[in-house]
This record gives structure tokens, C-alpha cells and sequence, in this order.
């Protein structure tokens, strides 16, 4: 039963109260307990209880120190506001929401699509859920207000010459009215403290992001999207205008995405530092949406051991290295650190007796030594036009930014086959669906078995915060679910973190990767040829010594680096087939 009916039959309503509640509720959109209550037809507390009772759904105080803050991270500020809810607790298979409403079906079913869990409602006053709502989405992140002006003067742009930027008003476009704008002291300052804020915490993306009636500013932090400050929407364009003056794109065209970068300078006490900022726009249904990457090589890790690599896939991957020809394949989604381990991996052939070549787009750190070209589809110089002029160019070892279509793995694995050491990227899940994908593309299976040396997929996990960390309690069951053996489940101590200062109340401070080394033996090239399923290839591997994803998250969990939770969320598990 719908919240009104239920209110109706036990008589705590009237028909005629029923009806003006949803007249209010049609016009204002407002959920219909916070009506009835607001309109005094029943106090907030015997609306909980009696509701408890009735729908049998648990009430639940509310106190802030309780409330998982890895929760609220999963659920966007959006749907929280939107459904007046607030995560309660992650559990590994679900999570718990208190709910103004927990009869709202639709609510619950937005909550499992955004977090990939079952969701277990309990009920809650509004009045608490809005209140926990404002302190934890808004401790999100930064607090860009207070950031001080001594900061931003130790911040400097090198922005160069002058561009128009045009503002949309109801007469068209008034180029001036958006100059003035956009170079007002409060827009400067705010977009200075907001990339000031961004470097100081280590962000790797900051996203402007315009909507019908608001706009906001998210940060992501370890991995992980935090809303930082929503500005009034009326200072997006103003704010927008700024960062494209800053990175010199065409302030007047804003039906079609644009490219650029940016350098900043940044005093800190161990000296002058320069981060490379790259900017990408699009336009969107409200305006143009920002996305500012911050590239500090300083943290750029070049030593394949501080990769996180097990002892025997560092062996296995060092192997393949030293081969004078072969393509190594860094397979993952975006974000998964593939370019990182390519540029460890460049950095130890780096020798005076070897010409590099590599085709990026963009090339996001610069590395000495090593010949870098910016690839730029727009004006004909693809991966696969770059790849050719390679072969011209007297190469020892190429890499090529990513495989993305089949000329561009044709022309990769005839270069591996001709005496070239050929390293690249590609977007799929594991390191067995890697071959059957390069057979998708139109890759014979004999090129393929005969280029490939290896392939590493990889993703990005949180590390438990050192600050915060203590050990937790998991069942035994839930442990050899997940993949733990029995011997393991038995005496495995399972840590999270609490949330502290340190860690931004998130439990989690840094990354590692954990990683899947799939090496090209004699037995997997022959199950190519045969064109076995990924199953079977996983199997032949598995017989090989090949440790999974799962496995190798499992293994940093046995370790106190990570939490299961975050395993949970960038793997999944494989079962054994029949084929």
C-alpha cells in the first residue's frame, strides 16, 4: 500500500486531508510525510512509529557518528536529495538507506542501479535525514570558501594572449557582457581556489557540471566523485568562460567539443613545482560541462616495483620487457592506472642505445629521452598513421597510446613480427577477453599467438587510511564467498577504516593496483590457434600460475592494504567450465 493509503485506513487521516495533502504535494513535489507534518494533521514521531509498525519496516534514529561514511559515497548527493534518504551502512552484498519513505519502490530501485547492491530500507525522521544529508554531502570535499587568499597567492597561470568568449542572452550572444564577466575578481579567485583546492588533495579530476536549475563542482578523489561547492547557476557561464580563457579554446564555439591544457606554478615548502592541467569540454543539454585532469608527474611512479606487482608477475613482466621484440598489452577501463604502468615500463628500457617512439593522445607526462607525439584524429594523425610513420623512423621499441581499432592491431602486430618491442593499451575486462576481443577486431589467431609476449589488466583500489585503521569482524561464510579458502577464512584479519581528518572521513587515503598478468606460453598460444573460448583460455592460464584480479585483491586484503568492499567493486568471480 501507497504512505497515503496506509494513512488512511488506520484512520490517523481523512479522505478530504488525503486529498489536499496530494494537491500540495502535486504542486510543490514534496514527499507526503513531510506534508502531513507540515500541515499538522500528525506529529513526525507517531508518524515513524505508527508507520514502523504498519509497514514492518525498522525506525531508526539517526545519530551522525553511526553513519557509514563509504555508504554516502555510493548513493549521489541527487538521488539523496531528490528521495530524502541517507545511506546508512555498506554491507557486502547490500546496503542499508533510512528513507522518509520506504514504501517508494522506485527510490530503492534507483539506489540498487547506482550502487550494484540490494538495498535494505529502514525508516527515519525527515527532519534527522536532512539534517545528515547537509553535513555529510556538504563535508564532501573541500570547502572552497575557506581556502585563504595566501594560498592563491602562491598560484600563477601561464596564461598567454587574449580570447573572446561569447555569453548567451535573449538577444543572442554579448561577447563583452561574457569578458566581463569571466575576468570579475570573485570568478578568478573561485576558479584559482578551486584548482589550488583540487592539487592540494590530491585530486586527479575536478568536473563543472551545469543542469537545468543548478550547477556544481565534483572532485575526484582516490578514485571516487565528491561534490565539492555548488555555485548559483547564473555564475556557470561566467565560471566555464574562465577555464576555457585559461586554457586557450575557443571561447565563441559551444556547440562542439574542444581540447586544451594548461601549466601551473605552485610554491610549496620543498620548492617550485609545475602541474600540467588537460581541459576537455562538451556541450551538454544545460551548457558546457568541464572536465579538468591534473597531471603532477611528481607522483607519476617510473620503478615497476612501486607498481604493486606480486613477486612473480614483476619476474614475469620484466621477462617480456627484455624481449627485443612482442607487443605488452595493458589491459582495463579508463582510469585503471594502463598508462601509468606503460610509463614505468618505458622508463626501465630508457637506455642511451635505443630509440623510443610513442603515439599518445594526449601525452600526459613528458618523459626525457623518449620521442613523444601527440596524436590528433582531427587533422589525419591517427594511431594507426603515427604506427606507419614509426616504422620509418628507425625504431627499437614503439608504444602506441591504444589499440582501438583493427588497422591500428594489424599494423602493431606485423611491427612486432618485423623485430620491434611494441607496447599498448585496450579497453576490455580481463586479461583472457583481451585475445578474443583482437580476434573480434579481425586479428588472425597466428599474428596473435606469434606477437603477443603478455598482457596485464589492472584496476585501481583504495587503500585503507593508516590514520583511521582498525580491524573488523566478517563471518566466516561471507569470507568463503568471496573467494577465500577455508584455512584462509579462518584465521584472515579483515581491517576498514573508521573515517578521520586524515582520510576526508572516506576510511580510504591513496591507491595501489592489483593486477592480472596473463603470460603467452606454448599452451595458450596453441588454445589461440584453436580459438578457444575465454573460459578455457582462463583455465590453461590457471593451470599456469596465473592469479586473477580477485585473487590478487584478496592477497591485499590478507595484507591490511585494502577492504574487501573495494575488491568487491572493481572484481568479480570466475567459476571453472566444462569446455
Amino acid at each position: 500500500m501507497l504512505l497515503g493509503e496506509i494513512l488512511l485506513w488506520s484512520g490517523k487521516l481523512t479522505r478530504d486531508q488525503i486529498k489536499k495533502a496530494l494537491e500540495i504535494q502535486k504542486k510543490t513535489g514534496k514527499m507526503l510525510g513531510q506534508i502531513v507534518v507540515e500541515q499538522g494533521y500528525i506529529t513526525e514521531d507517531e508518524l515513524m512509529h505508527y508507520l514502523s509498525k504498519k509497514i514492518g519496516v525498522q525506525y531508526q534514529k539517526l545519530i551522525e557518528d553511526e553513519i557509514d561514511k563509504e555508504a554516502v559515497d555510493l548513493v549521489p548527493e541527487s538521488l539523496a536529495k531528490k528521495y530524502q534518504l541517507i545511506p546508512v551502512k555498506r554491507g557486502v552484498y547490500e546496503i542499508t538507506v533510512a528513507m522518509t519513505d520506504p514504501t517508494n519502490l522506485l527510490a530503492i530501485d534507483e539506489i540498487r542501479f547506482a550502487t550494484g547492491l540490494k538495498v535494505a530500507p529502514v525508516l527515519a525522521k525527515q527532519s534527522e535525514i536532512l539534517n545528515l544529508i547537509d553535513i555529510f554531502y556538504s563535508k564532501s570535499g573541500t570547502d572552497i570558501a575557506k581556502l585563504t587568499s595566501d594560498n592563491i597567492s602562491e598560484f600563477s597561470f601561464n596564461e598567454g594572449g587574449e580570447l573572446d568568449l561569447a555569453e548567451e542572452t535573449d538577444s543572442g550572444f554579448d561577447i563583452d557582457a561574457a569578458k566581463r564577466s569571466s575576468e570579475e575578481k570573485p570568478i578568478i579567485q573561485l576558479v584559482n581556489k578551486v584548482i589550488y583546492g583540487a592539487i592540494s588533495e590530491r585530486c586527479s579530476d575536478i568536473h563543472f557540471e551545469p543542469y537545468e536549475t543548478s550547477f556544481r563542482i565534483r572532485y575526484r578523489i582516490d578514485g571516487i566523485l565528491e561534490t565539492i561547492v555548488s555555485p548559483p547557476k547564473k555564475l556557470a557561464p561566467a565560471i566555464i568562460s574562465r577555464v576555457k580563457i585559461m586554457s586557450k579554446l575557443d571561447i565563441a564555439e559551444r556547440r562542439l567539443p574542444q581540447d586544451g591544457r594548461i601549466r601551473v606554478h605552485l610554491n610549496t615548502k620543498k620548492g617550485r613545482k609545475s602541474i600540467d592541467i588537460r581541459i576537455s569540454t562538451i556541450p551538454t543539454v544545460y551548457g558546457e560541462k568541464v572536465v579538468m585532469r591534473l597531471l603532477d608527474k611528481d607522483n607519476l611512479r617510473t620503478d615497476l616495483r612501486d607498481l604493486g606487482l606480486e613477486e612473480n608477475d614483476l619476474k614475469k613482466l620484466k621477462n617480456a620487457l627484455v624481449s627485443p621484440y612482442g607487443i605488452i598489452l595493458a589491459a582495463g577501463p579508463t582510469g585503471s592506472g594502463k598508462s601509468t604502468t606503460l610509463y614505468a615500463a618505458l622508463s626501465t628500457l630508457n637506455k642511451q642505445d635505443v630509440n623510443i617512439m610513442t603515439a599518445e593522445d594526449p601525452v600526459e607526462y613528458d618523459l626525457e629521452g623518449i620521442n613523444q607525439v601527440y596524436v590528433k584524429e582531427a587533422i589525419g594523425l591517427t594511431f594507426s598513421a603515427a604506427l606507419r610513420s614509426f616504422l620509418r623512423q628507425d625504431p627499437d621499441i614503439i608504444m602506441v597510446g591504444e589499440i582501438r581499432d583493427t588497422e591500428t592491431a594489424d599494423i602493431a602486430a606485423r611491427a612486432a613480427l618485423t623485430g620491434h618491442l611494441v607496447l599498448s593499451t585496450i579497453h576490455t575486462n580481463d586479461a583472457p577477453s583481451t585475445i578474443t576481443r583482437l580476434i573480434d577486431m579481425g586479428i588472425e589467431p597466428y599474428l596473435i599467438a606469434s606477437s603477443l609476449n603478455c598482457i596485464i589488466s589492472q584496476r585501481l583500489i583504495r587503500k585503507i587510511c593508516p590514520k583511521c585503521k582498525h580491524k573488523v569482524e566478517v563471518s566466516q561464510a561471507e569470507l568463503l564467498n568471496i573467494g577465500f579458502d577455508e584455512q584462509e577464512a579462518a584465521s584472515v584479519n579483515i581491517y576498514e577504516g573508521a573515517g578521520c581528518k586524515y582520510c576526508r572521513n572516506s576510511g580510504y587515503r591513496d591507491r595501489i593496483a592489483i593486477y592480472e598478468l596473463l603470460e603467452i606460453t606454448e599452451n595458450i598460444k596453441e588454445a589461440i590457434l584453436q580459438n578457444r573460448s575465454i573460459s578455457r583460455l582462463r583455465e590453461i592460464a590457471k593451470d599456469e600460475s596465473l592469479i586473477s584480479l580477485r585473487e590478487n585483491g584478496l592477497r591485499k586484503v590478507k595484507k591490511g592494504i585494502t577492504t574487501i568492499s573495494e575488491i568487491l567493486r572493481v572484481t568479480v568471480m570466475h567459476k571453472r567450465s566444462n569446455q
